[in-house]
């Protein structure tokens, strides 16, 4: 069986949340004993670090503004996870597709998926209120979740369920750039209005 439908997958919830993938490969090759899970990801390191690094992203990413600062910082991360990953899964399964390709393959899938969120990110920032970054949040780890364990067993309907997604919030990304830039000009206009107004009265009480 190719492994491609779940290196795509990979690949697509590494760019949405890395230590994720990681410790649910890890979790389900060590105690479920799937095959298709290269051991280098059940090792006890391995997990404690991802899941230690999963839990300061869980609270990171489910606070207005700090979500974005650390999509920023894992604009490299996560494409290099997604890489590694895919490679390890690829050589694993002595894939024909090697594991360049797969690397290659991963890490611009999550390259990709990583962007789409971040972008997706910004405009959720616009909002008032911060319940809806959490909302948003918890919806981003549930697909992980459940596409990374519908890979593992059904490969290519995760794959096209991915790829969906992916496509999906590509074009969402428009709607929301333009949602950012007017969000920042109100901002700039808020702001010059407070600075007229107060150089009117500043204006008054020289006078």
């Amino acid at each position: 069986m190719s492994i491609v439908p779940l290196i795509f997958t990979s690949g697509w919830a590494s760019g949405v949340n890395s230590y994720a993938v990681v410790l649910l490969l890890g979790l389900f090759g060590r105690f479920d004993h799937v095959s298709s899970v290269p051991p280098a990801l059940e090792r006890t390191d391995v997990l404690l670090v991802a899941a230690a690094l999963f839990l300061v992203e869980a609270v990171a990413d489910k606070i207005p503004y700090v979500d974005s600062a650390w999509d920023a910082i894992h604009t490299v991360i996560r494409p290099i996870a997604g890489a590694v990953v895919a490679a390890l899964l690829a050589g694993h399964a002595h894939d024909s597709l090697g594991t360049l390709a797969a690397g290659a393959m991963g890490g611009t899938t999550a390259l990709a998926s990583h962007l789409v969120k971040a972008s997706l990110r910004m405009g959720v920032n616009t909002s008032p209120e911060p319940f809806s970054n959490i909302i948003v949040s918890l919806l981003e780890d549930l697909s992980v979740a459940g596409l990374v364990t519908l890979a593992l067993f059904h490969p290519v309907p995760a794959a096209i369920i991915a790829g969906t997604l992916l496509l999906i919030g590509i074009l969402l990304v428009g709607f929301t750039l333009s949602r950012i830039r007017r969000f920042w000009i109100r901002r700039r206009e808020r702001r010059a209005l407070r600075a007229t107004a107060g150089r009117r009265v500043d204006a008054r009480v020289g006078g």
